[in-house]
């Protein structure tokens, strides 16, 4: 895996070099890995989003481009924006603000159980953005601490990845009971 995310990196550095900086690696989950960059227009810190896995693998970039779409329509304080998206070599790409910070996960991992006003300001936050996401037709369906971002006193819900589009068929939905992801 280490290997591939230096390929990864490689070619992100190459393809999108007149407009990022690919700096390092952030993390990487399941099907993505995320790079911090810089973005040369406006002078920004942001996140590359990538999708992980080959081109046959087309229910992982079918969910991938629900994402990209999902997240696109969202514009909440709480919820990560999608800046930009594209594909470098036939595979996707997405690009957020960096929220410099933590996971709730990694802040958990490192301090343990957070105080009670904590509790309530990450709940507060999340139960907005999520309450945002609903009214918008979308339901997130994987919150979790690795996808809460706490940065500057707030909480930032990403990782549309697995959302369920409300208005969308059944027959057309790229999850569903029984599978997974």
């Amino acid at each position: 895996e280490r290997e591939a995310s230096t390929e990864t990196l490689a070619i992100l550095r190459r393809a999108l070099s007149s407009r990022y900086e690919v700096i390092r690696e952030l993390g990487r989950g399941g099907s993505a890995t995320v790079f911090l960059a810089h973005d040369r227009k406006h002078r920004s810190q942001v996140a590359i989003k990538v999708i992980r896995g080959g081109p046959e693998d087309t229910a992982q970039r079918s969910r991938f481009h629900q994402e990209i779409v999902l997240s696109a329509q969202l514009r909440h304080p709480y919820v990560v924006p999608l800046l930009d998206s594209g594909n470098v070599d036939g595979v996707p790409y997405y690009v957020m603000p960096y929220v410099a910070g933590e996971s709730l996960r990694q802040r958990i991992d490192a301090r343990g159980a957070l105080a009670l006003d904590e509790v309530l300001s990450v709940t507060r936050d999340v139960a907005e953005a999520l309450d945002f996401a609903h009214k918008s037709g979308v339901v997130h369906r994987d919150i979790k601490p690795q996808n809460i971002l706490l940065s500057d006193g707030h909480a930032f819900v990403v990782d549309f990845g697995i959302a369920l589009a409300l208005e969308r068929s059944i027959a057309s939905r790229l999850t569903e009971s029984g599978l997974v992801v």
